[in-house]
C-alpha cells in the first residue's frame, strides 16, 4: 500500500518544472505500489497541482505511466551506452558497467515497474533502438579485441552477440527483482556482498565469452 502522504502547498512552476514533478511523483507511486499506485487525483494532490493540470500535461492515465516507462528507459540505456562508448573488454570495466545498470535497475526500481507492467499486458516502450546499439558497441568492442589476441579464428557471427547481451539483460533485470529471494533459497545468503560477487562473476563470464572466437 502506498504511504499517504501530506498534501505540498500549489506553487507557480514552469510548464517544464510542473510536468517533471509529475513524473517523478507518478514513478515514485510506480515502483512502491505499482500500477494501482497511480491515480491522476493522488498524483496531483502529491505534487501540489490540480487535476486538470496533470490532464493537461499527459491527456489520461495510460499516457501519463508511458511517459514514466519511456523516462525509465531512458535511465536505464542512457549510462550503458555512455560506458560501451569508452569502455575496454576487461572484466574490471565489465563489472563497472553492471554495476551501473544495478543501480538504475535494483536501486531505482526500474525493474519491478517493467515487470509489473508486463505481468499486466501494457504497451512497453519500443526497446528496439537502443538494444540494437548496445549489441552494435559490444559487437565492435570484440572486433577491436581480435588483434591483441594474437590468434587465429573469426569473430562469432552478431547473433551470439545479442545472445550475450540478452543473458546479461536477462540475469540482471531478474536479479533485481528475485535476487536476494532466490540467493537465500539457494544457499547464498542475500546480503550486498554475495550480490556484488554474482556481478563480479557474471562479468568475467561474459568477457570472457566475448574474449572467444571460433576456429578459422
Amino acid at each position: 500500500m502506498t504511504r499517504k502522504r501530506a498534501t505540498p502547498p500549489r506553487k507557480r512552476r514552469t510548464a517544464e518544472e510542473a510536468r517533471t514533478a509529475i513524473l517523478d511523483a507518478a514513478e515514485r507511486r510506480l515502483v512502491e505500489a505499482g500500477p494501482a499506485g497511480i491515480r491522476l487525483q493522488d498524483v496531483a494532490a502529491e505534487v501540489g497541482v490540480s487535476h486538470p493540470t496533470v490532464l493537461h500535461h499527459f491527456g489520461n492515465r495510460e499516457a501519463l505511466v508511458q511517459a514514466v516507462l519511456e523516462r525509465v528507459q531512458q535511465s536505464i540505456y542512457t549510462p550503458i551506452l555512455e560506458t560501451l562508448r569508452t569502455m575496454s573488454l576487461e572484466e574490471d570495466a565489465m563489472a563497472r558497467l553492471l554495476d551501473r545498470v544495478f543501480e538504475v535497475v535494483e536501486q531505482r526500481g526500474h525493474a519491478r515497474v517493467i515487470f509489473w507492467l508486463s505481468l499486466q499486458g501494457a504497451d512497453l516502450p519500443d526497446e528496439s533502438a537502443p538494444l540494437r546499439a548496445v549489441v552494435e558497441m559490444a559487437h565492435e568492442l570484440r572486433r577491436q579485441h581480435a588483434p591483441r589476441r594474437g590468434q587465429g579464428g573469426r569473430l562469432p557471427p552478431l547473433e551470439d552477440t545479442r545472445f550475450a547481451v540478452v543473458l546479461a539483460t536477462l540475469a540482471m533485470t531478474a536479479k533485481s527483482v528475485l535476487g536476494r529471494h532466490l540467493f537465500e533459497n539457494i544457499g547464498l545468503g542475500g546480503d550486498e556482498i554475495v550480490q556484488q560477487r554474482f556481478r563480479a562473476w557474471l562479468a568475467k563470464l561474459l568477457v570472457k565469452h566475448l574474449e572467444s572466437f571460433t576456429p578459422g
